[in-house]
């Protein structure tokens, strides 16, 4: 196992684990994970990311697939975590306390997530018992990705007017698990992780003011200040101001991460759509959900890909 925590790069974990052949290889690798998944400090942490990174290129067997993700709190410090194909948690989840000689993870807000893996374990809220262990080690994530649904599809802003909510409702607790059961990501390839689609509706702020958005629908690049500059022709300034006007682009497709195997997309929406009746939103939101997805997917073709985009 030495060995498998020492390889730096995936190139090199991936020879070591051809090297050391398919099941026995898989067969130790599992009796780790199933140790370090209940980490208590950043080299254990560490551990299980190389461990599901190595798992990930052998195949997981026996076990569900997990990855290794870590990312940033709201106060700037560290969480880790083990997501699903469902991007369900599992195992334990931590936010980390950054200290002057390191990091520790923090008693109180770290849990345990049940796993059909440790079907003996149940989940235990913020109450999962950690002892500080501060060490002077950065703290690793998921270099690979196991296989799931390529289509993510979230909201950057929690808000919305009130004729609206339902359909965000609607593609959270219903669009979403649908696309995460009955998508089949093991058949597409893995040159690609997810295509974000992150979706902007026009709102209401505290009850004093809104944030309308006015869809520009061109493809050209254009600077925040540009976009300024020309809503500033559309409308006077009192106008603006009195009703939160914001001139966008109705999509914005971000560059291909290759690292991390995404690309990112944002739609935007005005007030006239949540107006709407509901069937007339959900009608328009798909039409326009294609499009994101049909011109993230132009882009990565042109990267020629191995991946069943069809």
């Amino acid at each position: 196992m030495d060995e498998f925590f020492a390889q730096q790069s995936l190139a090199e974990l991936r020879a070591l684990v051809d090297s050391k052949g398919g099941t026995h290889c898989r067969k130790q690798l599992t009796k780790q994970f199933l140790r370090y998944c209940l980490y208590q400090n950043a080299e254990q942490w560490n551990r299980a990311v190389r461990l599901c990174e190595a798992l990930t290129i052998v195949g997981w067997g026996d076990l569900e697939p997990v990855e290794a993700t870590r990312g940033m709190f709201w106060n700037g410090n560290p969480e880790t975590a083990f997501f699903n194909k469902c991007s369900e948690l599992r195992f334990v989840a931590a936010i980390w306390s950054k200290r002057k000689a390191g990091f520790t993870m923090e008693p109180g807000r770290t849990s345990y997530h049940y796993s059909p893996d440790m079907p003996e374990k149940p989940s235990r809220g913020d109450e999962y018992p950690v002892t500080e262990c501060i060490q002077d080690i950065r703290l690793k994530t998921q270099r690979n990705w196991i296989p799931k649904n390529p289509i993510l599809i979230g909201r950057t802003i929690s808000n919305c007017y009130r004729n609206s909510a339902k359909l965000a409702g609607d593609v959270e607790d219903g669009l979403m698990p649908t696309l995460n059961k009955q998508m089949t990501p093991e058949a597409y390839g893995s040159a690609i992780s997810r295509i974000v689609i992150e979706y902007n509706l026009s709102y209401p702020v505290g009850g004093c003011g809104e944030t309308n958005y006015i869809i520009l629908d061109e493809d050209v690049r254009l600077s925040s200040q540009q976009l300024f500059t020309r809503l500033k022709k559309m409308y006077s300034a009192k106008e603006i101001k009195e009703n939160g006007y914001w001139l966008r682009k109705r999509f914005d497709f971000g560059g291909f991460k290759s690292d991390k195997g995404v690309i990112n997309v944002q739609i935007h929406f005005s007030k006239e759509f949540s107006e709407q009746s509901i069937k007339a939103q959900k009608r328009e939101f798909a039409k326009h959900l294609i499009e994101a997805v049909e011109g993230a997917v132009r882009r990565l073709r042109a990267k020629k890909l191995q991946y069943d985009f069809d």
